[in-house]
């Protein structure tokens, strides 16, 4: 993808994805809001004192460089939403998590950025996402310990392939009870075919935010990668009324729930002898059948145990060390 033209576009998108997220701090603060700009491309806004104890909820966008379909929509949310802010019902932190990266039409610039929340970085140590990722973990450290108990924090991408489920979400395992049921709900109004819950970290913003400071998190998929200010909104249409009424207190009513699948194996790439016999371009959901192959690497043979299980996220050209895919089956299959 090329690095995109910015002065075409509208006003509150281009502000957004180039992390000028104080363009919008004016209106929330003349209404009596707590504003601040913590970091490049992250805006909070606080109520007063006198109204501790709504929910604080972070929303990011751009933790990928090109999965633009997320930016473009909540520029139209915050846009609306500061033209009446009295409406905003929540704390919330905003957060433009790659600029840089969006600015040059990339994924990433020397790693990827969702694979650095974690206090382990090996060689990655000096990259610029490891720095990025630390202004984003003390930015979000603040914004929650100031938050009562009731914190949400909902990563939105696109994701690279495509589907049998367009729209699905992951959610780390460890968010449970009446927190995960509340979010699972919210998800299906938001447009979530599928959820997966995942138990193992992998380096995620989202289950550093639900393994840290409690948030019910989830990373949620919102269909295909696309350049910015040329995706189709009408895809994002449930997920543009589900957190814009989310921001207001409000509920939607009516969606479907989601289907669950829990994570049965985790592929992990051992070294560069990796070797997927899951194409690159298969669609996440695939089925599989038992006794397939999914990976080779050296010794160790990735194998389907069981009928039932499914393939999401295959990608070979993740260095080694991290996560090549996952295989997941439903929780009531």
């Amino acid at each position: 993808m090329t690095a995109p033209s910015f002065d075409t576009l509208p006003a509150p998108l281009r502000a957004l994805a180039t992390g000028d997220v104080g363009a919008f701090a004016a209106p929330f603060a003349a209404a009596g809001f707590v504003v601040a700009t913590p970091a490049r491309g992250v805006l909070t806004v606080r109520a007063p004192e006198a109204h501790t104890g709504r929910p604080g909820v972070l929303l990011s966008v751009g933790v990928h460089g090109d999965e633009t379909g997320p930016v473009e929509m909540v520029a139209g949310i915050l846009d609306a939403l500061a033209r009446a802010p009295h409406e905003l019902a929540v704390d919330l932190m905003l957060c433009v998590a790659h600029v840089d990266a969006i600015a040059a039409g990339r994924r990433f610039i020397d790693a990827d950025l969702n694979r650095m929340f974690r206090t382990t970085r090996h060689d990655l140590v000096n990259t610029l996402e490891a720095a990025r990722a630390d202004e984003l973990v003390a930015a979000t450290s603040a914004f929650f310990d100031a938050c009562g108990p009731v914190r949400w924090h909902l990563d939105l991408h696109t994701a690279i392939r495509a589907s049998r489920y367009p729209a699905f979400a992951i959610v780390p395992a460890l968010v449970a009870g009446a927190a995960r049921d509340a979010l699972v709900a919210w998800l299906g109004t938001a447009g979530a075919e599928a959820v997966i819950l995942n138990r193992v970290p992998g380096g995620t913003y989202s289950y550093w935010t639900a393994e840290r400071h409690g948030a019910a998190a989830s990373t949620v998929e919102l269909g295909r990668v696309g350049a910015l200010g040329g995706n189709d909104l009408a895809r994002f249409d449930a997920a543009h009324r589900a957190v814009a009424a989310l921001l207001r207190g409000r509920t939607v009513t009516g969606a479907a729930p989601p289907l669950v699948f829990d994570t049965v194996r985790t592929i992990t790439k051992l070294s560069e002898s990796f070797s997927m016999r899951v194409g690159r371009d298969t669609a996440n959901f695939t089925p599989l059948a038992r006794g397939d192959v999914i990976a080779t690497d050296g010794g160790t043979v990735y194998t389907v145990e069981q009928d039932g299980e499914y393939i999401v996220f295959p990608n070979p050209d993740v260095r080694v060390g991290l996560r090549a895919g996952i295989v997941v089956r439903r929780c009531d299959g």
